[in-house]
């Protein structure tokens, strides 16, 4: 795994995992890598420097006092809290959430199957939606087979 620090086009800065470089790479270019704050799709990598460990032969600095501090320390204050999410957006998502529930058929771990199998005139075509490996998702639409990841867990699927 790895964490990249990104930026979007509206200078929003965010991290996020992915399995490998490449993997970053597949996602951007098929628009799935978006930002968190205004759902732009035109990320990129910003800098980020490396977390390094110390060597375990490394040398411990020579101890000398340290030097008084200048101003008391300032108090304790709480870090910072992901802002929670736009009411209006969160509003949106539960109103397709419940459209999508509603009118397609959860099809679960068989969405990959499901899907092309209707793609191919094998099973008569009726909205679904269900889970998909990130690899599997990808050769969906590289078959032309129009699919699209969801901004919700499945009822199904929560406690």
């Amino acid at each position: 795994m790895i964490r990249y620090a990104l930026k979007c086009d509206q200078n929003h800065g965010f991290e996020s995992w992915f399995q490998n470089a490449q993997a970053f790479d597949s996602l951007k270019a098929a628009g799935m890598v978006t930002c968190p704050d205004c759902g732009s799709t035109k990320v990129e990598k910003s800098l980020m420097a490396p977390k390094v460990r110390p060597s375990r032969n490394a040398v411990a600095p020579p101890s000398e006092p340290l030097p008084a501090p200048a101003a008391p320390p300032a108090p304790d204050t709480p870090a910072p809290v992901a802002a929670a999410p736009d009411p209006e957006i969160a509003r949106q998502i539960a109103e397709l959430k419940a459209k999508v529930e509603a009118e397609s058929d959860y099809v679960g771990d068989k969405f990959v199957s499901e899907a092309r199998a209707m793609h191919l005139g094998e099973r008569p075509d009726r909205p679904i939606y269900g889970e998909a490996r990130l690899e599997d998702a990808k050769e969906l639409l590289e078959e032309g087979v129009p699919v699209m990841p969801l901004p919700f867990t499945p009822t199904r699927k929560t406690n």
